[in-house]
């Protein structure tokens, strides 16, 4: 469904690269700004994250593919960005939002989606402190990648807790060389 992603598509999300850090330890993490952007999103609660998340990607892979009201295939998009919420113990919550970026030939009249459970947002823009990683990812990868960049930020960095995102940018079925992130969101000043 998601098919190749290509350089143009992927790049079509305003980025602003602000700072790329490698610590002792090896692990590296960039510090990104996006632009405000309208995303379809589609969220679930009840339901962990493994249970889930296919379901809610296939419903906008199909969005994007044309499954909307003027029957328009926007092309793909990545990536595929799961929001979550994670309690005191690092353990996720049953409540997750999956977004994807409406391509920007689109931005400004998204087509109107058939499907009532996804709705059109405007997302603000925001900073990022990005961590990559490979392999197929569920939630305990995500879990123990963002704990990961949590001990690679230290206690005093200034962003939030409450929530992180998830993101994948490669088609279900691509076997390796996959690309994987978290990304914590900054406190703005």
């Amino acid at each position: 469904l998601l098919g190749r992603l290509t350089p143009s598509l992927m790049s079509s999300f305003s980025l602003r690269l602000i700072d790329v850090r490698k610590l002792k330890d090896g692990v590296s993490f960039e510090v990104r700004r996006y632009d405000a952007s309208k995303f379809a999103s589609v969220s679930s609660e009840g339901r962990a994250f493994d249970q889930v998340t296919g379901e809610l990607v296939r419903k906008l892979l199909m969005y994007i593919g044309g499954s909307n009201e003027q029957g328009e295939a926007m092309g793909t998009a990545a990536p595929i960005i799961i929001t979550v919420y994670p309690r005191n113990d690092g353990v996720l919550s049953r409540r997750l939002v999956v977004g994807i970026r409406i391509p920007s030939v689109y931005q400004q009249s998204p087509p109107t989606p058939t499907d009532s459970a996804i709705k059109i947002e405007e997302r603000p823009g925001m900073t990022v402190y990005a961590l990559q990683f490979g392999g197929f990812a569920g939630e305990s990868e995500y879990r123990a990648e963002a704990l990961r960049l949590t001990r690679t930020l230290g206690e005093t960095a200034p962003f939030q807790r409450k929530q992180y995102f998830c993101c994948s940018y490669d088609p279900p079925l691509k076997p390796y060389g996959r690309r994987n992130e978290v990304w914590f969101l900054q406190d703005e000043p």
